[in-house]
């Protein structure tokens, strides 16, 4: 049996690490102040429900 191939760590924990980065800056921006910095946290916020509901669509279809 051979050995599978390991990812290396940025593949496996890349993209997670990512949309955490994000969200916390969301939360963060929308601590701040008001104005255009709230629809920054808005966009950054929108980010992890974006990438969920793309991949429950992808995995109905």
């Amino acid at each position: 049996m051979k050995a599978r191939a390991s990812l290396p760590l940025g593949a496996i924990f890349g993209f997670p690490t990512a949309i955490a980065l994000v969200t916390i800056a969301g939360l963060v921006s929308a601590l701040l102040d008001d104005g255009l910095v709230d629809a920054v946290s808005w966009v950054a916020l929108s980010v992890p429900v974006a990438v969920a509901a793309r991949s429950w669509w992808k995995r109905e279809r």
